[in-house]
């Protein structure tokens, strides 16, 4: 795979991290990730083809194993607040001037520097403050936000990994690591940059949920169907909308393509309540009207496209994308998974700590091995 043979510290954190990790493990990368001792809630569900070691790191003896570690490592990857990394003696310039080659990843909401850099947020005010949840929303109605998918994990866990992607590369001619300074704000308006950049052009120009792509008009929207699922509606072009009204059995005097738009979705939205889901799709099925059925996680699944191309993985979680024709990344497990320390003996022997030594930071509480029982 892409990344067999790169060596990945991931300190433990909530979801953007994780999923970062995951990407680069997927695709061949080693990852290892650091637990705290004692850990009884395990946020991490996208622990898939990771490791887990667990290290007491307000103890010298754990920041200690941490330096080691990044000695042998290509990568870290760290979740926290600008400034905790340094407190514990684990920062950048320490860790690089140890390890020149090494790879330093800090994803954070705000970033590194500027005036919020240590305040709390979530995905929701990384979107605001990127602008892109300005865009965001029905007619008439607040901002909203999809989930937590476009700060998160598309500005946040995609972009940093192609981040380290970029480093990577970079690193292969000049032999260097370098400070990734990921900030989901920043990433997100990137993600948004063609939102940007095409805001003079005529699809835009109204009030938010006025406009062609979100949900201004009658020919870019879902409709709910009799057995109250739904139908996603995009026939832009006039020949895709032209298509669109012959599967209707409809004219465009009978619904015109610029007729006014909520009197127009008033009308599709009786025609597609007039039938199931599965019998729109039939009707729809392989034509270039653009309309496809809305799916959840379980039709996705079993969708015969889908099914066709593997997308899904046994158990139902998307395959790794995109799909490299070489080195296509294969995920070394479906377990999403790991008990924190499930593998801190292993990691430790495989970089070079003797049984004494591991006893003795057993012993002593620095490292925890899940299911080792203490010394009464």
């Amino acid at each position: 795979m892409a990344l067999r043979g790169i060596k990945v510290l991931e300190l433990a954190g909530l979801a953007p991290v994780p999923v970062c990790g995951m990407i680069l493990a997927d695709y061949g990368a080693a990852v290892t990730r650091v637990d705290r001792p004692g850990t009884v809630l395990n946020y991490d569900v996208t622990a898939r083809g990771k490791r887990s070691i667990a290290l007491d790191l307000k103890k010298k003896e754990g920041v200690d194993i941490v330096r080691d570690l990044s000695k042998k490592h290509d990568i870290l990857i760290e979740p926290f607040r600008p400034g905790v990394m340094e407190k514990l003696g684990l920062g950048p310039k320490i860790l690089t001037e140890e390890n020149p080659s090494l790879i330093y990843v800090r994803l954070t909401g705000f970033g590194q520097t500027g005036p919020y850099k240590k305040m709390a947020g979530h995905d929701i005010n990384y979107l605001a403050m990127s602008g892109v949840l300005s865009f965001l929303g029905r007619k008439n109605e607040n901002p909203l936000a999809p989930i937590n998918l476009l700060a998160d994990f598309a500005g946040g866990s995609f972009v940093c990994a192609m981040g380290v992607m970029a480093a990577l590369l970079e690193r292969s001619a000049s032999g260097k690591g370098q400070v990734i300074d990921s900030c989901m704000v920043e990433g997100a308006a990137y993600v948004g940059s063609w939102l940007y950049a095409s805001k003079e052009m005529n699809i835009w120009g109204n009030p938010r949920g006025q406009n062609f792509l979100d949900s201004g008009v009658h020919f870019y929207e879902t409709y709910k169907t009799a057995d109250d699922k739904y139908m996603a509606v995009g026939a832009l072009e006039p020949q895709f909308y032209s298509v669109f009204l012959d599967k209707l059995g409809l004219t465009d005097e009978e619904l015109p393509q610029f007729g006014e738009p909520d009197e127009m979705k008033a009308k599709l939205a009786g025609i597609f309540a007039t039938k199931t889901q599965d019998e729109w799709s039939k009707i729809f099925d392989g034509s270039d009207a653009c309309v496809t059925p809305v799916l959840d996680t379980e039709q996705a699944a079993q969708h015969y496209h889908n099914v066709d191309r593997k997308s899904f993985l046994p158990g139902g979680m998307p395959r790794p994308a995109p799909i490299l024709s070489r080195t296509p990344a294969i995920p070394a497990s479906t377990d999403l998974n790991i008990e924190p320390g499930a593998n801190t003996l292993e990691v430790l022997q495989e970089n070079g700590y003797t049984q004494d030594q591991i006893n003795n930071l057993l012993d002593q509480n620095i490292i925890e091995q899940h299911g080792h029982k203490a010394k009464l």
